[in-house]
């Protein structure tokens, strides 16, 4: 099957059950078994952004300094700002506890980090172990193209790779994009929420902020901060947000070698299953650093791609609150970026999607304090949603062993991996990522009208 058609079967099997979805999950958040407790970037993305002054006039009236919160003034967050307090879990969940996921397996015996059993955190992968070797038997029978590594995820620091962007499909340099990619929300207007890096020492707090507000979201998580914070991670998943992989390490997925690539994706992979029992079918690379290499080997461990919205200028949707607690910028700057995001996405045909962050206190306070206030008080009115489910991806459909679309992942009776159910990686001759290059957004509702309109939505 073309790979093309990998993201459109996805979308097209939710379609007729998406709408009332999102409501139904957000009203069953409270009874998933849980026992309420009581309180005690990037440089290598493509390098036009959005610009603006710290000050700007905004269809998104927010206060300078938020009531009633614990949010420091816009102006304060900075990143010599104090350090602020953690807030305990909302709700803690025992083992047996059963997901808001129809057909997902019950909450595993909680997760006892055992180094030895790791990863060294925060290096990359190692890829001569018995995991990886296992991982590397998912791309039998899938054409992975043969690109060289970039030599550091940059086109500055790999000039050679840059002049080939447009042929290896290198989002980085020139934000090309291939027909697998999500990039935006189909629907215009609608915001694709995510967080990256996390889980972090301030989630908490910002999924007690979501819950308050009845939205859902898309965390793209680290498997280096899933063993130190798995009960964060727990509740993210708990709560009827989406769970993506983010890599291991985060190191940009270029550079790797392919058994690298494989060691990156499957130990957060690894680390997400052993934490909330399921394996995600969506992942992001760092910095969106991914090329038609990095592509092919991600779906064939049976990730589709996610990438944050760019304009056919190169701009894009990339709020740099990641650079505000190294100095690079501050709130504010980061703010009046955020606000002219939302001016560039109000000409979008489509819905989009932005980077956000949880890892850090700065990052956190930006998002409960100001981008998501100014986001649900923005006129014209926005919908925030998840990213999965804004593509109408059905949320069984986002973890394989609740997944109830038999085309994906592709069948593969040889991969070695015990952990994870048949059905994932290749079978059988199959393209590679190919597609019309574009710079512009390639929504999965265009997909599947595309992969209709020539006629060939299931050849082999």
């Amino acid at each position: 099957m073309q790979l093309q058609a990998l993201v459109a079967l996805l979308s097209l099997l939710g379609a007729a059950n998406a709408t009332n979805e999102r409501h139904a999950r957000l009203g069953k958040r409270q009874n998933a078994g849980a026992v309420v407790g009581s309180s005690s970037s990037s440089s290598g993305a493509p390098t036009t952004s959005f610009t603006s002054s710290t000050t700007s006039t905004s269809n998104s009236p927010v206060p300078t300094t938020p009531v009633g919160t614990t949010i420091p003034p816009l102006a304060n967050i900075t990143s010599g700002m104090a350090t602020p307090s953690t807030v305990p879990l909302s709700a803690t969940y025992s083992a047996g506890a059963t997901p808001l996921i129809s057909g997902a397996p019950v909450l595993p015996t909680p997760f006892v980090f055992q180094a030895a059993d790791w990863p060294t955190q925060d290096q990359i992968a190692p890829s001569n172990s018995v995991e990886v070797t296992q991982w590397m038997e998912e791309l039998n029978g899938f054409n992975i193209p043969d690109i060289t590594p970039t030599a550091d995820g940059t086109c500055v620091g790999d000039p050679a790779a840059a002049s080939q962007a447009a042929s290896r499909g290198w989002w980085t340099c020139g934000g090309y994009t291939r027909a697998t990619d999500i990039t935006a929300c189909p629907s215009k207007l609608t915001w694709g929420v995510s967080f990256d890096d996390g889980p972090g020492f301030y989630t908490q707090e910002l999924l007690n902020y979501l819950a308050s507000k009845n939205l859902t979201s898309t965390f793209f998580v680290i498997g280096s901060r899933i063993v130190e914070r798995p009960q964060v991670l727990v509740e993210e998943y708990m709560a009827g947000h989406e769970i993506a992989v983010h890599t291991w390490s985060h190191r940009p997925l270029t550079m790797l070698t392919t058994a690298q690539v494989v060691a990156e994706l499957g130990w957060a992979r690894k680390a997400i299953k052993d934490v909330i029992g399921v394996t995600p079918t969506l992942m992001r690379p760092p910095f969106g650093d991914i090329d038609d290499r990095v592509r092919a080997i991600s779906l064939a461990m049976g990730m589709v791609p996610v990438i944050w919205t760019s304009t056919g200028t190169g701009a894009t949707f990339d709020t740099n609150d990641w650079k505000v607690p190294g100095g690079v910028v501050t709130g504010p700057q980061s703010f009046a970026t955020f606000e002219a995001i939302l001016g560039n996405a109000t000409m979008l045909n489509t819905g989009f999607v932005v980077l956000e962050h949880d890892l850090y206190a700065q990052t956190v306070d930006l998002a409960i304090g100001y981008t998501l206030p100014a986001a649900m008080n923005y006129t014209p009115t926005l919908t925030l949603d998840s990213i999965g489910h804004c593509n109408g991806i059905p949320n069984t459909n986002l973890y394989r062993e609740s997944n109830q679309n038999t085309s994906f992942p592709y069948a593969n009776s040889t991969s070695g991996d015990t952990s994870v159910p048949s059905g994932s990686g290749g079978q059988g001759s199959t393209s590679t990522t190919g597609g019309a290059l574009s710079n512009a957004i390639m929504p999965i509702s265009m997909v599947v009208a595309s992969l209709f309109a020539a006629g060939g939505f299931f050849l082999m």
